[in-house]
């Protein structure tokens, strides 16, 4: 595959990372890309030389080839964290946004900020109740009043599930904080799906929790280019704001005073 150099893109501050606002002290938070810039280039060339993310497993698991990320599915974000430990030393983290072809964790790399077998475990009864609606939806005529009842119900339930999932998420901050997704989520109200999967998140609450002190942030894109064009491999680009947006705030609050 052809290396390509990896490179700003669009209309943004090329200098923050990310930004949110916060529940808890009512201000905005950001976190500068700084020093995470030069760590991001050296991963995302390592993964184009390697075509693979399980740098360091003796046997490759074809499941963690980049070859996935130039296919059908997509591309999807990656992100790096420089971060300063206890005894002043650099500590550099990496992440991968949501899941990797259907796997959550990977070894070397910012764990999801939810306990996935209890996510496993919880979310299976419902998820397998909203797909046999979506199959005797299927079968029943348009505009019959049948399936518009089994449309709402569909709609009910996969809402009371995204709540629940929610809820098991566990966002820290600096301040030794931890709180579930939802009171975490400016403003107010359903956080849309997917919000604490992205790669910072992951990556701010494993420092969080591990006595680190981030000093900056940068996120790149791999692979296929996403359906709306928005999302082109080699890429720099700063947290989504419709969802990383909602819940950075919070978590970034404390690190001021770190």
């Amino acid at each position: 595959m052809q290396s390509t150099s990896i490179r700003p893109a669009g209309e943004f501050d090329p200098a923050v990372a990310c930004r949110g606002w916060c529940v808890r002290c009512g201000r905005e938070h950001t976190l500068p890309v700084g020093p995470a810039r030069g760590p991001a280039l050296d991963l995302f060339e390592r993964m184009e030389a390697e075509g693979r993310i399980d740098f360091d497993a003796p046997e490759p698991d074809p499941r963690l080839s980049t070859e996935y990320l130039h296919g059908q599915a997509g591309g999807q974000m990656f992100g790096v964290l420089a971060a300063r430990d206890a005894q002043g030393e650099t500590v550099v983290l990496k992440a991968f946004s949501g899941q990797y072809d259907g796997v959550w964790e990977v070894d070397g790399w910012a764990p999801p900020l939810v306990d996935t077998a209890r996510f496993r475990r919880d979310t299976l009864e419902a998820e397998q109740r909203i797909k046999a609606l979506g199959r005797e939806i299927d079968g029943l005529p348009p505009a019959s009043p049948a399936r518009d009842r089994l449309v709402r119900e569909r709609r009910q339930a996969s809402a009371t599930l995204m709540q629940e999932i929610h809820a098991m998420y566990r966002l820290p901050n600096f301040r030794g904080e931890t709180v579930p997704l939802p009171l975490a989520v400016h403003p107010e109200g359903n956080a849309p799906t997917g919000t604490g999967d992205c790669c910072a998140p992951k990556l701010l609450g494993y420092a969080a929790t591990h006595g680190l002190t981030p000093q900056g942030l940068a996120e790149f894109y791999f692979g296929r280019t996403n359906r709306s064009g928005t999302r082109e491999h080699g890429r720099f680009y700063p947290s989504c704001l419709d969802k990383c947006g909602r819940i950075l705030g919070f978590m970034l609050c404390g690190l001021e005073g770190a």
